[in-house]
């Protein structure tokens, strides 16, 4: 079960209108097949039991033919079969020979099989016991021999087949019957079914059902496609004004609030969300900034204050922990500067910028190797080179050397920093880039640092429609890679 479920995920388009048109294909296919075997089923029953009936009153006539050209004198039989021939008004093609003549039986068909066994068994059943044999065969018109000196069906005048055998297709299936009505003498009668192309009736597909079948399922894929599509669409409306919404720089972009009333509802709490969210972004920027203006003269009346303490002691603990207040206040309104940067995006060579930030004169002992490859990528220039020069330093901060590689893999640029350090506990992956979060190395080497940067290059670069992985490599020290979309002029 979990194979067949595995393989039918992988078969299904990622497309939801893919999905839909599979999902109404197959449900279109299999519920055809079901209701063409059941059809199928029920005609050849009733095929069956209507070819069985005609059988066996062709059986009745036969029997009733037979015993009159038995009782009939034999100086008669000629003068009236040549009067049946010419004249019509019998069932049967009849001739007399003088001995059984072979005919190839037609194989490999269950439904003709069954009849003509039918058939057989009615003649043995009821003509007289002093008959000897009586044999009933279907045939092929086709090479079928009617008389003892060779004649085939197909030689005789078109009057004899017309008013007696009423022949008039070649495919069509000939009950021979052959009864030896006395000594060396055989009464032989063809005729066809009164349904002649029974024998086709039990076919399983035949091309006009096959046709039929396939126009109704192009009908409904057709249709379905039409409905899928109008459905769709809103929806890929929805997805694209959510995606420059998300971008650096992005402006609220309404969605008509028409179709359906389910739709009008997503669009309609769409449009609302982005409202709120703006709203929300543009609250949070007033918010900053009145802390930002209204922090600053509290902490500085308060070390005013302090500097009237006689304790030398309590003010240097009174100091201390202002500068530390001072110092969270500060972090916090560049976290929030930083990932926030209000600028445009052009279009920003990264091997330039990398080149820059690996040659600062921040750290002149630090060892930075670079291998770039020249790409250009959409970007906002000092939100993006102050997420860089945040992996970097840290990176030479906490690994002492550093290797830099920027390459191509469409349809991302791929940024790797390497740093030689000890890096990163595998079960503290998953909160490296949450605000405030020291390593153990990190503290000892650096105790001032309060942990926002790895957060604010997570958020300036998501803000990009990219992503930061990290792993700690085979041997030695982490490893973080930047995914930064490759071309898109669409981002704004």
């Amino acid at each position: 079960m979990t194979f067949i479920r595995s393989l039918w995920q992988q078969l299904l388009p990622n497309t939801l209108l893919g999905r839909l048109l599979v999902v109404m294909l197959t449900g279109i296919i299999s519920v055809q097949l079901l209701s063409s075997w059941a059809w199928q089923q029920q005609l050849r029953e009733t095929t069956r039991l209507d070819a069985l009936k005609s059988g066996q009153q062709l059986a009745i006539n036969a029997i009733g033919t037979i015993r009159f050209f038995k009782d009939l004198p034999t100086q008669y039989r000629p003068i009236l079969i040549e009067q049946l021939r010419t004249m019509g008004g019998t069932r049967f093609f009849v001739n007399v020979n003088q001995s059984y003549i072979p005919v190839p039986a037609i194989q490999n068909n269950s439904l003709v099989t069954e009849v003509a066994q039918s058939i057989q068994a009615g003649l043995r059943k009821h003509v007289n016991q002093s008959t000897t044999q009586a044999v009933a065969v279907f045939a092929w018109p086709k090479g079928l021999v009617v008389a003892d000196d060779g004649r085939y069906v197909t030689d005789l005048p078109e009057l004899w087949t017309d008013t007696t055998l009423l022949l008039s297709d070649t495919q069509v299936p000939i009950l021979v019957i052959q009864a030896e009505i006395e000594t060396n003498t055989w009464l032989y009668l063809a005729t066809t079914m009164p349904d002649p192309y029974f024998f086709q009736k039990n076919a399983s597909f035949t091309l006009d059902k096959l046709g039929l079948g396939l126009l109704t399922l192009l009908t409904v894929l057709v249709l379905s496609f039409l409905l899928v599509r109008g459905l769709v669409k809103p929806l890929n409306k929805i997805a694209h004004a959510a995606d420059i919404f998300g971008r650096p720089g992005g402006v609220p972009e309404p969605i008509p609030e028409t179709g359906t009333t389910e739709l009008r509802r997503t669009a309609k709490a769409f449009n609302q969300m982005q409202a709120h969210i703006q709203r929300y972004l543009l609250d949070r920027e007033r918010l900053f900034q009145g802390i930002s203006h209204g922090l600053k003269t509290p902490i500085m009346r308060l070390k005013l204050r302090t500097e009237l303490l006689d304790d030398d002691d309590l003010r240097a603990d009174f100091n201390e922990d202002l500068d530390d207040l001072d110092r969270m206040v500060k972090t916090a309104l560049q976290s929030v500067k930083d990932s926030d940067i209000h600028e445009n995006v052009d279009q920003i060579k990264l091997d330039a910028m990398l080149q820059r930030l690996a040659t600062r004169p921040i750290y002149p002992d630090a060892a930075i190797e670079t291998q770039l490859e020249a790409l250009i990528v959409p970007a906002k220039p000092l939100a993006l080179e102050r997420a860089l020069s945040n992996l970097i330093d840290n990176a030479v901060l906490y690994g002492k050397k550093a290797h830099i590689q920027l390459f191509k893999n469409p349809p991302y640029a791929v940024i790797e920093i390497r740093d030689f350090g000890p890096g990163i506990p595998p079960a503290l992956i998953g909160s490296a880039f949450e605000p405030h979060t020291r390593l153990p190395h990190g503290q000892q080497q650096n105790p001032s640092v309060t942990g926002l940067g790895m957060g604010i290059a997570n958020a300036i670069i998501q803000a990009h429609s990219g992503e930061i992985r990290l792993h700690n490599h085979a041997e030695g020290g982490l490893v973080v890679t930047i995914l930064l979309p490759l071309g898109d002029s669409s981002i704004s």
